[in-house]
Protein backbone atom coordinates (compact mmCIF):
# COMPACT_ATOMS: atom_id res chain seq x y z
CA UNK A 1 0.00 0.00 0.00
CA UNK A 2 1.73 3.22 -1.33
CA UNK A 3 -1.12 5.31 1.18
CA UNK A 4 -3.38 5.98 4.22
CA UNK A 5 -6.77 6.78 3.32
CA UNK A 6 -8.43 8.82 5.98
CA UNK A 7 -5.86 10.00 8.41
CA UNK A 8 -5.34 12.78 10.55
CA UNK A 9 -1.68 13.67 10.68
CA UNK A 10 0.30 15.93 13.53
CA UNK A 11 0.84 18.77 12.52
CA UNK A 12 3.72 19.20 13.97
CA UNK A 13 6.90 17.22 13.20
CA UNK A 14 8.73 14.78 15.73
CA UNK A 15 12.82 15.37 15.37
CA UNK A 16 15.05 13.01 16.91
CA UNK A 17 18.49 13.02 17.32
CA UNK A 18 19.34 16.66 16.16
CA UNK A 19 17.19 16.15 13.02
CA UNK A 20 18.81 12.51 11.68
CA UNK A 21 15.21 11.48 12.30
CA UNK A 22 12.00 13.51 11.41
CA UNK A 23 8.38 11.38 11.24
CA UNK A 24 4.82 12.60 11.56
CA UNK A 25 2.15 10.77 13.84
CA UNK A 26 -0.78 9.69 11.74
CA UNK A 27 -3.89 8.61 13.09
CA UNK A 28 -6.55 6.00 11.40
CA UNK A 29 -10.04 5.79 11.61
CA UNK A 30 -9.84 2.62 13.74
CA UNK A 31 -8.33 4.84 16.33
CA UNK A 32 -4.77 2.94 15.74
CA UNK A 33 -1.59 5.65 14.96
CA UNK A 34 1.33 4.85 12.81
CA UNK A 35 4.16 7.10 12.29
CA UNK A 36 5.71 7.86 9.07
CA UNK A 37 9.37 8.91 8.75
CA UNK A 38 12.71 9.21 7.36
CA UNK A 39 16.56 8.58 9.06
CA UNK A 40 19.44 10.00 7.73
CA UNK A 41 22.75 9.14 7.72
CA UNK A 42 23.57 8.18 11.25
CA UNK A 43 23.82 5.15 13.80
CA UNK A 44 21.01 5.88 16.28
CA UNK A 45 19.77 4.28 19.31
CA UNK A 46 15.68 4.14 20.13
CA UNK A 47 13.51 2.41 23.08
CA UNK A 48 10.10 1.22 22.72
CA UNK A 49 7.37 1.49 25.06
CA UNK A 50 4.84 -0.61 22.87
CA UNK A 51 5.90 -3.31 20.16
CA UNK A 52 6.63 -1.95 17.22
CA UNK A 53 6.78 -3.14 13.35
CA UNK A 54 9.06 -0.81 11.03
CA UNK A 55 8.17 -1.02 7.44
CA UNK A 56 10.63 -0.25 4.85
CA UNK A 57 9.22 2.18 2.27
CA UNK A 58 12.66 3.45 0.44
CA UNK A 59 16.35 3.12 1.55
CA UNK A 60 18.02 0.26 3.51
CA UNK A 61 19.28 -0.13 7.08
CA UNK A 62 21.20 -2.12 9.34
CA UNK A 63 19.51 -3.03 12.30
CA UNK A 64 20.82 -4.00 15.82
CA UNK A 65 18.05 -5.59 18.42
CA UNK A 66 18.95 -5.07 22.32
CA UNK A 67 21.04 -8.25 23.56
CA UNK A 68 22.22 -9.35 19.71
CA UNK A 69 25.30 -8.58 18.36
CA UNK A 70 24.47 -9.44 14.64
CA UNK A 71 23.30 -6.56 12.13
CA UNK A 72 20.18 -7.54 9.94
CA UNK A 73 19.93 -5.42 6.77
CA UNK A 74 16.54 -4.33 5.38
CA UNK A 75 15.12 -2.47 2.96
CA UNK A 76 12.09 -1.28 1.09
CA UNK A 77 9.26 -3.91 1.25
CA UNK A 78 11.26 -5.27 4.53
CA UNK A 79 9.61 -4.95 7.62
CA UNK A 80 11.58 -5.38 11.51
CA UNK A 81 10.01 -6.55 14.79
CA UNK A 82 10.78 -4.95 17.95
CA UNK A 83 9.42 -6.13 21.60
CA UNK A 84 8.33 -3.24 23.81
CA UNK A 85 10.40 -1.90 26.63
CA UNK A 86 13.41 -2.74 24.36
CA UNK A 87 15.50 -0.91 22.29
CA UNK A 88 17.36 -1.23 18.91
CA UNK A 89 20.21 -0.07 17.36
CA UNK A 90 19.55 1.30 13.34
CA UNK A 91 22.69 2.34 10.95
CA UNK A 92 21.76 4.73 7.77
CA UNK A 93 24.99 4.47 5.39
CA UNK A 94 26.68 8.28 4.30
CA UNK A 95 24.52 8.96 1.12
CA UNK A 96 21.37 7.14 2.56
CA UNK A 97 17.55 7.94 3.82
CA UNK A 98 15.39 5.00 5.08
CA UNK A 99 11.85 5.87 4.62
CA UNK A 100 9.61 4.14 7.34
CA UNK A 101 5.95 3.61 8.45
CA UNK A 102 6.12 2.65 12.48
CA UNK A 103 3.13 0.39 13.37
CA UNK A 104 2.76 0.85 16.95
CA UNK A 105 1.21 -2.01 19.04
Amino acid sequence: MSQFNNVTVDKAANVYFDGKCVSHTIHLPDGSRKSVGVILPATLTFNTGAPEVMEGVAGECRVRLKGETAWSTYGAGQSFEVPGHSSFDIEVAPGGAYHYVCHFG
